[in-house]
C-alpha cells in the first residue's frame, strides 16, 4: 500500500455503518447500502470504502462466515481494519477470523451470546487490541470475568 492509500484509509473517516438493518448473515452485507451519517463514505476508484471502521451493531448475527470475504469486497484496505463493532447479535462465540485483522485497535462484542470465558483468550493474538466490551454476555456471570 502506497503513502496516499494509507493516508485515505482512516479511522477519521466515518463508519461502514450496517446497524440495525436485521442483517442474519454477513452475506447480506453485499447487498445492503450502510447507514448514511453527516459526513459522506470516501470510496476509492476501485468503490470500496476507505474507512478502518465497520459497524454492525444490532443486528441478528449467529455466526461470522465468509467475514474475510465480504470485508475485502467493502474495504479497499481490510489489512487496516481498525474497529469492529459487533455488539448486540446473536453471537455465542469469538470467532477466530477476527483474529486475522492485526490491526484491530476496538472490538465491541457486549450484547451477545458468549458464554464461555476461554472465548477471550483467542484475541491474544491481536497486538493493538485496546478496547474490547464483553459486558451483556453470559461470560460477565463467570468468576474471574473481571
Amino acid at each position: 500500500m502506497n503513502k496516499q492509500d494509507y493516508m485515505n484509509t482512516s479511522v477519521q473517516e466515518p463508519p461502514l455503518d450496517y446497524s440495525f438493518r436485521s442483517i442474519h448473515v454477513i452475506q447480506d452485507l453485499t447487498s445492503e447500502e450502510p447507514r448514511t451519517g453527516l459526513r459522506p463514505i470516501r470510496h476509492s476508484k476501485s468503490g470500496k470504502s476507505l474507512t478502518q471502521s465497520l459497524w454492525l451493531n444490532n443486528n441478528v448475527l449467529n455466526d461470522l462466515r465468509d467475514f474475510s470475504h465480504v470485508v475485502s469486497l467493502l474495504l479497499e484496505h481490510p489489512e487496516n481494519l481498525a474497529w469492529i463493532d459487533l455488539s448486540f447479535n446473536d453471537l455465542t462465540s469469538i470467532d477466530p477470523v477476527l483474529t486475522t485483522f492485526f490491526n484491530l485497535s476496538v472490538l465491541y462484542l457486549h450484547g451477545n451470546s458468549i458464554q464461555r470465558l476461554g472465548e477471550v483468550n483467542k484475541l491474544a493474538v491481536l497486538p493493538r487490541l485496546r478496547s474490547l466490551t464483553l459486558h451483556g454476555n453470559p461470560i460477565e456471570e463467570q468468576k474471574g470475568y473481571r
